[in-house]
């Protein structure tokens, strides 16, 4: 599965996400606010304002609202363009009535970093680049040119120099920080939601196919009787039509014809789509369905099983749900991508715990990446050697977070090594299983089935029309 397959959202797309709406009511509350200061301001601290210009930059505001919403319609979503417009010009009024009430001398010059941090949060980097910029040019225009404030009786209210350098440096520090912050983690949930998307439909694929098989054994048992119909009604139009030759032609196709569509049938139900297949199966079944889509790619994979260390010695029937024949297949796609030739997987069971390993014998994990696989969207910049030994790594992280996702659903816990880690412990002592070592392990309970027979199922059977 590609990003382009579950359609993953490029930071331009969005930031189509933002409806004019939402920018129309944020910037009314900062006129209210602005408003409301201005007017505390004026007649309770008795300061003297350009109240003029003060008030035509809040109606600027004003102007701007009211057009955004006689001109557009109430659902338009801003384009990337839109949207750095919008947050410029919030960012530029703001400024111009900081600059009108005494620059950095005044406190509500924090509010500078709300423009920034929202572009962080939604727009691209250029964007976000652009107005941290902006922001950073005009603060240090305000150090030095700035309306003073000042009383009714004509005293100027000013901050210490120091200070004022102070809330210069911290205002920047702010707008650098709190852009990576806010960027860094607006990323960090985007990231999450594409591969929480993408598991969802994995499963939902996986469920699918899945219930395909049941859909053939019901088309298989409805039709059953009218092909049998036909082959009897047919077979006898043969045998009475012995002197047309022609008719009794056309009676023997149609009696060939329903002969076909019942070995189709008989085809399409491989795997003994029976509702007791449906529900369970024997574990090793199970872990040969997840690796057979991997079984013709050149390379060989070797199932072992046994009981573990009081485990009784026929196999456990588990669940046969889609979680786990699907996040099993990713591991083994994994392994398959990395391994020179074989893949080999290890299942054991308990009486309290089923553990699957899959050992190939690549080259193994970067050992600086194992502490981070699972996450999605692992990438990193490598040099031009490495790409060359490894150059299925580059988008390395959402097969493997799809399988842990999926395979922690159902309660199992994975672990990553490397087989060439003189520190692992394991089952497998073979010099050439030195390649990545993936083991999930569930407690018993979690997705062993219920009712238990005293054999295991056996092979499907496929499905008698």
């Amino acid at each position: 599965m590609t990003d382009t397959d579950i359609g993953f959202l490029s930071e331009d797309r969005r930031s189509h996400w933002i409806r004019l709406r939402t920018m129309i009511l944020l910037r009314w509350f900062a006129i209210v606010g602005q408003l409301a200061a201005i007017t505390v301001a004026q007649r309770v601290y008795d300061l003297q304002l350009e109240l003029g210009l003060c008030y035509l930059a809040v109606g600027v505001s004003v102007i701007g609202n009211l057009v955004a919403i006689f001109v557009f319609p109430e659902n338009k979503r801003l384009s990337e363009t839109e949207n750095l417009l919008m947050v410029m010009f919030d960012l530029l009024q703001l400024c111009f009535l900081l600059y009108l009430t005494g620059g950095l001398h005044n406190p509500f010059s924090l509010l500078v970093l709300a423009p920034v941090t929202v572009s962080a949060a939604v727009l691209t980097l250029r964007s976000t680049v652009l107005l941290g910029v902006t922001a950073f040019l005009l603060i240090t225009g305000m150090l030095y040119y700035h309306l003073p404030l000042r009383t009714e009786a004509g005293v100027v209210l000013r901050l210490p120099e120091i200070f004022v350098f102070g809330q210069w440096a911290a205002i920047t520090i702010a707008i650098l920080f709190l852009s990576v912050y806010a960027r860094r983690i607006t990323r960090e949930m985007h990231s999450m939601s594409d591969a929480l998307t993408a598991t969802q439909m994995a499963l939902a694929r996986a469920q699918k196919l899945n219930d395909l098989g049941g859909v053939v054994a019901a088309a298989a048992h409805e039709l059953g009787t009218p092909l049998a119909t036909i082959k009897l009604t047919s077979s006898e139009l043969a045998d009475e039509l012995g002197d047309q030759p022609d008719l009794r032609e056309d009676a023997i196709l149609i009696r060939d014809q329903a002969d076909r569509c019942r070995d189709i049938l008989r085809s399409m139900g491989r795997a003994g789509k029976d509702d007791l297949h449906m529900r369970q199966a024997p574990l090793v079944e199970v872990i040969r369905e997840a690796a057979e889509p991997h079984q013709d790619r050149g390379k060989e994979i070797v199932i072992e099983d046994g009981p573990g260390p009081g485990g009784e010695y026929v196999q456990p029937n588990i669940l046969r749900r889609p979680e786990i024949i699907h996040g099993l297949r990713n591991l083994v796609q994994n392994a398959v991508d990395f391994a020179q030739t074989t893949i080999w997987i290890e299942v054991l069971w308990t009486d309290t715990t089923i553990s699957v390993r899959i050992l190939d014998d690549g080259q193994g994990f970067p050992p600086h990446l194992i502490g981070r696989i699972g996450d999605p969207f692992v990438r990193r910049r490598r040099s031009a050697a490495e790409h060359g030994q490894r150059p299925e790594y580059e988008g390395m992280g959402l097969g493997l977070f799809i399988a842990k996702t999926l395979l922690e659903r159902t309660g199992a816990v994975l672990s990553f090594a490397n087989g060439a880690d003189p520190f692992i412990s394991g089952r497998s002592s073979t010099t050439q299983r030195r390649g990545a070592v993936v083991e999930v392990v569930w407690p018993r309970s979690r997705i062993v089935a219920q009712t238990q027979g005293t054999t295991a199922l056996g092979e499907n059977r496929p499905i008698e029309v």
